[in-house]
């Protein structure tokens, strides 16, 4: 197979790509039978290799290493919300990890590591499940996705945007305006597949719906649309299959910190990624199965049996791990005082500067309470500094639109619902009259 811009990048970077091209190619002709024997070996010697190895995860276990995989304990989120050297395995050089920060959309932001044959097979991965589909990874991506605005992490991102063949479509601004721009890109460039956040692509093709039109016949070299981030609820899927107009919408479902846990395939059945991660579930104290993931191949970082912070249901067909359902966070929009609509992840990026370079804040969702004020509910060590603040505001400017107030309400903890899940965004303001400018928008 030739090597694509992105591959080289990322052998540059010290990625072994080939090696891990080669594992992945063995691993997805193994038998059903022998891939469930693998995942099963593999998740007890990486649990191993970190009671061995790693002193946080030794302490965590405490005593003997146990007999039944049940008595080890679950890694959470807030485990995880520790400097990063004391995290790592010994072993393990500075100039084999990945470093990378999860986006805090459940509420519980932290810095992870992967050592880099485990980011590459992660990748490969992606390769093999998007070829399911005729989509190559380095297809030509519309991506509606956010981008950072300050200078150093937006060219950073364009130019991984350049290397790995996508255009992107920023989700600040979902109004008509904006999406009749992404529509025209649309009609000029040989897009091969869609890629973004569930509910941020359902509003492009609700407008692609409204135009009569459809993705594929402006974009005729359209193969998929893959939907992530959020839940894909029937309605989001049915709009999104009638603007895609014949291209397969696929659902992926993922973790910045795991990777790829399942993907739905061409039987629109979503599989686990056996491959790489083990998945199981456990109740939480109200009888919740709640989705624990252990990496079978991350010698640098403890995610094992680690809990997600989502409520699944898994089942096993024919020697796979098979995801029935996902109770995960459906984000509302942010509609402003000009009529502007807004993707709700977009206040991740309001809130990175205090989330990434501190570590006051533990938890924190938003809530719009009028049109053109939030609130940030907050649960915090220490409280923000009027610096944090100030870049708050600012980050709300430049991502939203100036004029728009917030306030941070701390508190001791944030309710969760049924499911578990933190809701990073939600929309209180009261719904709009039938027919109004903002029903129609939303």
């Amino acid at each position: 197979m030739p090597m694509s811009l992105f591959d080289t990048a990322m052998i540059v970077q010290g990625f072994p790509v080939g090696e891990a091209r080669t594992r992945m190619q063995a691993l997805t002709r193994l038998s059903a039978d022998d891939l469930q024997a693998h995942n099963e070996s593999q998740r007890w010697a990486i649990a191993r290799h970190h009671y061995d190895h790693n002193p946080f995860y030794r302490s965590l276990v405490g005593g003997a290493f146990p007999s039944a995989w049940t008595d080890l304990p679950c890694v959470t989120k807030y485990d995880l919300q520790r400097p990063l050297s004391e995290l790592i395995a010994r072993g393990v050089p500075q100039n084999r990890l990945y470093v990378s920060s999860t986006s805090g959309s459940t509420g519980h932001p932290f810095f992870f590591a992967k050592d880099k044959l485990s980011h590459a097979l992660s990748w490969e991965l992606v390769r093999q499940r998007y070829a399911l589909h005729g989509v190559r990874m380095n297809g030509l991506q519309a991506r509606v996705y956010g981008i950072p605005l300050n200078a150093s992490g937006y060219w950073k991102e364009r130019l991984k945007d350049w290397i790995a063949n996508r255009v992107r479509l920023p989700v600040f601004d979902l109004s008509e305006e904006a999406l009749a721009r992404f529509l025209a890109e649309f009609a000029r460039r040989r897009f091969e597949y869609v890629y973004g956040y569930t509910s941020a692509v359902a509003r492009l093709c609700e407008f692609v719906l409204t135009r009569n039109t459809t993705l594929k016949d402006l974009c005729p070299t359209l193969k998929a649309g893959i939907v992530t981030s959020e839940v894909c609820t029937p309605e989001d899927r049915a709009t999104i299959a009638r603007a895609l107009g014949g291209p397969p919408v696929v659902n992926e479902y993922g973790a910045s910190e795991l990777g790829v846990l399942g993907f739905e395939w061409p039987d629109g059945v979503m599989r686990g990624s056996d491959e790489l991660v083990h998945l199981e579930t456990a109740p939480d104290e109200h009888g919740i199965p709640r989705l624990l993931c252990t990496s079978l191949t991350n010698t640098a970082f403890p995610m094992i049996r680690y809990a997600i912070g989502d409520a699944v249901e898994l089942d096993r067909v024919e020697g796979r791990t098979v995801i029935r359902s996902i109770e995960g966070r459906v984000n509302d929009f942010a509609v402003l005082p000009s009529g502007k609509v807004s993707a709700g992840l977009t206040f991740y990026y309001i809130a990175r500067r205090a989330l990434e370079t501190s570590d006051r804040i533990r938890e924190f969702v938003v809530r719009q309470v009028g049109p053109g004020a939030f609130v940030f509910d907050v649960v915090a060590r220490q409280p923000l500094t009027t610096d944090d603040l100030a870049q708050m505001q600012d980050n709300m400017d430049r991502y939203l639109e100036p004029g728009l107030t917030f306030e941070i309400n701390y508190v001791d903890a944030i309710q969760r619902g049924r499911n578990g899940k933190l809701r990073h965004f939600t929309n209180t303001m009261p719904a709009a009259p039938a027919g109004s400018e903002t029903a129609a928008a939303r």
